[in-house]
């Protein structure tokens, strides 16, 4: 590595820094807090009747519905606090509250599965009557808020706070129908297995959203490359700018959800063309890419074969 004590050896885009438009806009945060009311709400009513109709689905439904909640939550909290500027403190800002939250929620989340799975297999070895009719008005009206919660979602700005919101409320009117479904065959059978059953398959669609999150959390965490970057790709991008000798030392990682950053040394024939060659590269990373915060060293190259040695250094260069 060629080291350089010019003046720009470190360009810094702080683009996050001015006004932080991060696609969390306020239309967005709000339909994500109706959005959390309504299904926040809902969960609480769909625990009671779950408790007091005895159905395991409807108390495994619920338990989805707070994923949800706590889902819609930290989006509506990432997008209030993406607007605060960074701080000496904090100099990325408060994007990564929602990472954090992501984690919290999931480890709580893993503990409901755990808990419904064991009630579900006690159920199914020792049957609890379920009133079937109870389950079956409060999955159909659970379903129908659902529908409301994704028309309001769509209605919201588009982005990843509220794509990922909407992943998740159609897992939850998943479990809605399988509740609904439960308390159907109960009430028309009276066949009780079919609650802690249903409740197994509910358990399963939380597993599988709670260990993507968590999955997904950890990879921000441990500064892994966001998955549709192609680190390789993005190398010859920018040694494919003219002028441009190579490119090493190349990191990618993700700041909070939908926000890269880059870093890397980029060796180059002349020092000169360098605010011309960034400005290109930075316009590269932003439209091919969606790389904002961008953080490259450049590095002239030097031929020391040509550079003539002085009379106390050729000496040395003899002894």
């Amino acid at each position: 590595m060629t080291d350089t004590t010019h003046d720009h050896t470190h360009d810094h885009d702080h683009r996050h820094g001015h006004g932080h438009d991060h696609d969390h806009t306020p239309s967005s945060g709000r339909a994500l807090l109706i959005g959390l009311v309504l299904t926040g709400g809902f969960a609480l009513v769909e625990l009671v009747a779950g408790w007091l109709s005895g159905s395991l689905a409807l108390i495994g439904d619920a338990g989805h519905m707070v994923t949800d909640s706590l889902a819609l939550g930290l989006g509506a909290l990432a997008s209030r606090l993406s607007q605060r500027p960074p701080s000496e403190r904090h100099s990325f800002g408060f994007q990564r509250a929602e990472i954090v939250g992501a984690l919290v929620n999931a480890g709580f989340m893993l503990v409901v599965v755990a808990w419904i799975a064991y009630e579900a297999v006690q159920r199914l070895i020792h049957p609890v009557e379920v009133q079937g009719g109870m389950v079956l008005v409060v999955a159909a009206i659970g379903l129908a808020m659902n529908v409301v919660v994704l028309r309001v979602l769509h209605g919201g700005e588009q982005n990843l706070n509220t794509q990922g919101a909407i992943l998740h409320v159609l897992g939850d009117l998943l479990g809605s129908v399988a509740a609904l479904a439960s308390g159907l065959v109960i009430a028309l059978t009276g066949w009780f297995p079919i609650d802690p059953l249903l409740s197994l398959v509910i358990s399963a669609l939380i597993l599988i959203s709670t260990s993507r999150l968590l999955r997904d959390a950890i990879h921000v965490v441990m500064e892994g490359v966001p998955r549709h970057i192609d680190l390789e790709r993005v190398g010859h991008q920018l040694q494919a700018v003219d002028g441009v000798e190579s490119v090493h030392d190349l990191h990618v990682w993700t700041i909070a959800s939908g926000h890269y950053a880059i870093a890397a040394h980029v060796r180059i024939r002349d020092l000169e063309h360098w605010p011309l060659q960034l400005d290109g590269m930075k316009r590269l990373l932003r439209e091919r890419f969606g790389i904002e915060h961008v953080t490259l060293q450049p590095e002239p190259l030097y031929d020391v074969a040509v550079i003539p040695l002085t009379g106390r250094e050729r000496a040395r260069e003899e002894h």
